[in-house]
C-alpha cells in the first residue's frame, strides 16, 4: 500500500508547540514518525537539547517603556518579521502529501526563510515555484559526485535560493535506534535524487545509513570555498559548528556564517546539548558572520535564550513539521506565528524593544 502523508489544511489553536507532538504520533505511521522524532542511541542529547534551556535565566528587567517589541530583524539583508528561520529537514513528505511544497508556503506566510534539504520529497525548482517569494536557502549534504554536487548548486542557484547551508555535522549518519526497531525505509522518493541521472537511485527504500553511504565523509575545509565557487559566489553557511576553534576555522576557510547545531541530537549521543556550545562559538565568532541556531527550539523563552547567548536567529526543525502534520501550510503558519506571540511576551519582560536589545538582554547560566 503506498505511504500517505496528511492532506489537511487549517489554522491551527496551539496552546503550546509541545502538544502538536502527540497529536502527530497518533496520526502518523510508527516508522515515519520514529524517523522525524528519533535521536541518536538513548537519545541523551536530543532530550538535553530541550532540558538545557532551563537552567539558563533571563533576567527580568522593569520601567522599560515598552508596550510593543518589534520582532522584525535581518539576515544577510533578507527582511524577516521574527528571528525565527526554517531549519532544513529532510523528507518532509512523511509528514504531509505535498511535502516541502507545502511547508515553504507556511513559512512564507509567516514572513520568514525557508531551507530545503537535499533530501527532500520535493525538487529545488518545485520549491520555488511553489512560493516565488518567500525567501530560501538551500543545504547540500555534499556527495562524493561532484557532478551532483554541481547539478544541484545550479538548481539552486538558478532558481533564486539566497544562500547555501553546507552541512558539516552528518557525513555519516547516528545510530538511530527507532529507525532500527521500526525497519524504516524511506516509502517515498527524494526527488532530488531522482531528478539527477546519474544518482544511484531516488532513495525510497532506504535507511537512512544507506542514504548518508553516498555522502562526502572526508568533508574538509578546503569544501566551504569549493562549494562557493560552484555555487556561483552564494553565501555558505557552516552548519554543525559546536566548537569556537572550528568556528574560527570555517571563518577563515571562507564561509559566510556559521550555524550551531547538533542536528537536532541525532548524530553523536554524548555530546553536549546544543545551547551549551552556543555561547563559546558566539564569543569567537564576534560577529564577524551572521551565527545562527538550531536544536531544541520549542518556546518563545528559548529563541529569546539563544539570541542572548549569541545567535543573530534560530532555526525551527520538528516543531514546524508538526504543523505541517496537523495542518498544511496554515498549521505551520500558525506554529511560526505561536513562537511569536510566545517571544513577545519574553521581549516585553525582559525589557527588550528589538531583537538587537534581546541580544544584550541579561541572561545568566544557573547550572554551576
Amino acid at each position: 500500500m503506498a505511504y500517505q502523508g496528511s492532506t489537511k489544511e487549517e489554522a491551527l489553536n496551539i496552546i503550546d508547540l509541545p502538544r502538536l507532538r502527540a497529536a502527530v504520533q497518533r496520526d502518523t505511521e510508527a516508522g515515519a514518525f520514529g524517523y522525524v522524532d528519533g535521536g541518536s542511541s538513548d537519545e541523551q542529547v536530543l532530550h538535553d537539547n530541550e532540558t538545557a534551556f532551563r537552567h539558563y535565566q533571563l533576567i527580568p528587567r522593569m520601567l522599560q517603556n515598552i508596550s510593543a517589541p518589534d520582532l522584525s530583524t535581518t539576515l544577510l539583508d533578507i527582511p524577516l518579521s521574527m528571528p525565527v528561520i526554517a531549519a532544513p529537514i529532510a523528507a518532509h513528505g512523511l509528514m504531509h502529501e505535498n511535502g516541502e511544497r507545502v511547508t515553504v508556503r507556511g513559512v512564507g506566510a509567516a514572513g520568514t526563510i525557508f531551507s530545503l534539504s537535499t533530501y527532500g520529497n520535493s525538487r529545488i525548482a518545485d520549491v520555488a515555484a511553489s512560493s516565488p517569494d518567500t525567501s530560501k536557502f538551500f543545504q547540500l549534504y555534499m556527495s562524493r559526485d561532484d557532478e551532483f554536487n554541481q547539478y544541484l548548486l545550479d538548481e539552486a542557484v538558478q532558481n533564486g535560493y539566497k544562500a547555501i547551508i553546507l552541512t558539516a555535522d552528518a557525513t555519516l549518519g547516528g545510530y538511530r535506534e527507532a529507525d532500527i526497531i521500526n525497519n524504516f525505509a524511506f516509502p517515498l522518493p527524494m526527488e532530488n535524487l531522482a531528478a539527477f541521472s546519474n544518482a544511484a537511485g531516488s532513495g525510497e527504500g532506504l535507511g537512512i545509513s544507506e542514504i548518508y553511504a553516498r555522502a562526502k565523509q572526508d568533508l574538509a575545509l578546503s569544501d566551504i570555498t569549493k562549494v562557493k565557487q560552484m555555487a556561483n559566489g552564494l553565501p555558505v553557511f557552516v552548519k554543525g559548528i559546536q566548537d569556537p576553534d572550528d568556528a574560527l576555522a570555517a571563518i577563515a576557510a571562507g564561509a559566510d556564517g556559521i550555524w550551531v547545531s547538533n542536528h537536532g541530537g541525532r548524530e553523536l549521543n554524548g555530546a553536549p546539548a546544543s545551547i551549551d556550545t552556543l555561547a563559546a562559538v558566539a564569543k569567537a565568532v564576534n560577529h564577524r558572520v551572521p551565527v545562527v541556531f538550531d536544536s531544541g527550539i520549542r518556546r518563545g523563552e528559548d529563541v529569546a535564550k539563544a539570541i542572548a547567548l549569541g545567535a543573530d536567529v534560530v532555526a525551527l526543525g520538528r516543531p514546524m513539521l508538526w504543523g505541517l502534520n496537523q495542518g498544511g501550510a496554515a498549521g505551520v503558519q500558525s506554529v511560526y506565528e505561536h513562537l511569536a506571540e510566545e517571544l513577545k511576551i519574553v521581549m516585553q519582560l525582559t525589557g527588550s524593544h528589538t531583537v538587537a536589545e534581546l541580544q544584550h538582554a541579561k541572561i545568566i547560566d544557573a547550572k554551576f
